[in-house]
């Protein structure tokens, strides 16, 4: 056991959060992340298995566990070989319909096989052929290993591998990545610093904004479940949203968050609201960050104003210069920036999350050279009950992934089309206040809100 050990370190503040609450809620498989992908073209599966060993050997993370018994700290382990788990199974003689129940059938029984934090590889790939040609790969992992922006990086390397080995040749890629080198910038950072920031940040912070007033009662009692629905904005729209960012200087993920912000105050009824944002967690002084597969991304709060008579483009150029400030300080551990504010530690900071995916992620689709890929899906379930995912492309979608126990898909549906709604009216006038943009979302049904349309009548000039 010890001869195979290479390596050992501490977590990252975001694996001590994914480890702390896989350990504690077990039974609830949050952090599980499971892609499936339907892709054609005439398979070498020897090649294929050998693509997936050959990537686990280049990236550190890929062969790394976790220990933390008898251990003040937890530290994660990099063994110098481990076998990656690639099953295949053979749904040829079953028709589409049995096969789409028997792929449901398999994600849902692959979610309960819970990977063990202490035993590596903590991932798995699994190859089913539907027809001659044709295939569904499903590859599970947990996400204390991989962030969203290592995924593409990790299949990239598969693809490049296969696609060599097909061709009786070497694949002419770069060393791989040691995420021990993020650990080591981690140690160097300033915490006292980021600490003053933080307090500035979240002062009056007492509680989060609150998103009961959306909550289903009916469902409060089912079994612990997340779903994912999903809207998509035009291309004309798209290419309006990028040309109104370009000339502003913002980005989209400023106008995604932006329009989440503005809802949230509007279902809560308060004009400061608190939500999480995903950072990339790739500092630019840090070597090879953008090439680096691991566990980087942050979770960090923002923590923002909304004054409904004041000019969108300015209160959004307002935010996105936030938005910068917070990238400084990125590393910063959730946990100590939740000591900066008044929220009582048991208690979450935020109870929803933005998250905007990079364009290498959107583009998961087109790197698979000799096979063909015709779908993407992806599974994954977080601890906070509702999660706003934008998607870029030449049609921007906007996902939900909630709680089913919390809301419903109605209450969902209505919250996407706001967001919708809200994202097209930047687009028409970007030059209103933001209470014009705001009165575009009552010409759709409403959101079961708190009584605030009762005891507002929707009057924003209260909301002060």
């Amino acid at each position: 056991m010890r001869e195979n050990i290479q390596d050992i370190y501490p977590l990252s503040p975001i694996q001590h959060g994914i480890l702390f609450h896989g350990l504690h809620a077990p039974e609830m498989g949050l952090y599980h992340m499971q892609f499936v992908y339907t892709f054609s073209g005439n398979l070498n599966l020897a090649a294929f298995k050998y693509a997936w060993q050959q990537v686990t050997s280049r990236h550190t993370i890929l062969r790394t566990s976790f220990y933390w018994e008898e251990l003040d700290k937890p530290l994660q382990v990099v063994h110098q070989q481990v076998e990656v788990p690639v099953e295949y199974q053979d749904w040829q003689e079953l028709n589409s319909l049995e096969q789409q129940e028997r792929l449901k059938s398999f994600i849902d029984s692959d979610r309960l096989r819970r990977f063990d934090f202490s035993q590596a590889p903590l991932m798995r790939v699994a190859i089913i052929q539907i027809q001659e040609h044709a295939y569904y790969l499903v590859w599970s992992s947990n996400l204390i290993i991989l962030d969203g922006w290592s995924y593409p990086l990790v299949l990239n390397d598969v693809i490049e591998i296969y696609e060599a080995y097909c061709r009786g040749q070497d694949a002419p890629l770069a060393d791989g990545s040691c995420f021990k080198d993020y650990i080591k910038w981690l140690k160097q950072q300033d915490l006292s610093k980021a600490e003053e920031f933080w307090r500035q940040q979240l002062n009056g912070v007492k509680e989060p904004t609150p998103l009961t007033n959306l909550y289903s009662n009916k469902l409060s009692n089912l079994e612990e479940r997340y779903e994912d629905i999903q809207i998509s904005l035009s291309e004309a729209t798209t290419k309006n949203l990028n040309s109104l960012a370009r000339q502003h200087h913002l980005t989209m993920n400023t106008l995604v968050q932006g329009a989440w912000a503005i809802l949230l105050s509007r279902y809560s009824g308060k004009n400061e609201v608190i939500y999480g944002c995903t950072t990339s967690g790739r500092p630019v002084d840090l070597e090879r960050s953008e090439s680096m597969v691991g566990e980087m991304v942050n979770t960090l709060p923002v923590h923002i104003k909304i004054d409904f008579d004041e000019y969108l483009l300015s209160w959004l150029q307002q935010l996105q210069t936030q938005l910068i400030e917070i990238r400084e300080y990125e590393y910063s551990p959730l946990v100590d920036i939740q000591k900066c504010s008044k929220v009582p530690g048991n208690v979450p900071l935020f109870e929803s999350f933005v998250v905007f995916e990079n364009q290498k992620t959107g583009k998961f689709l087109q790197e698979w050279g000799s096979l063909n890929i015709s779908e993407q899906t992806t599974y994954y379930k977080t601890n906070y009950p509702l999660n706003i995912v934008g998607y870029p492309g030449s049609e921007l979608t906007i996902g939900i992934n909630y709680d089913f126990r919390r809301f419903d898909a109605a209450t969902i549906i209505n919250i996407l089309e706001h967001l919708k709604i809200l994202l097209e009216g930047m687009v028409k006038n970007p030059k209103v206040r933001i209470k014009e943009l705001l009165l575009l979302t009552e010409q759709k049904t409403h959101i079961k809100l708190l009584a605030l349309e009762k005891e507002m009548s929707l009057n924003f000039d209260t909301i002060n």
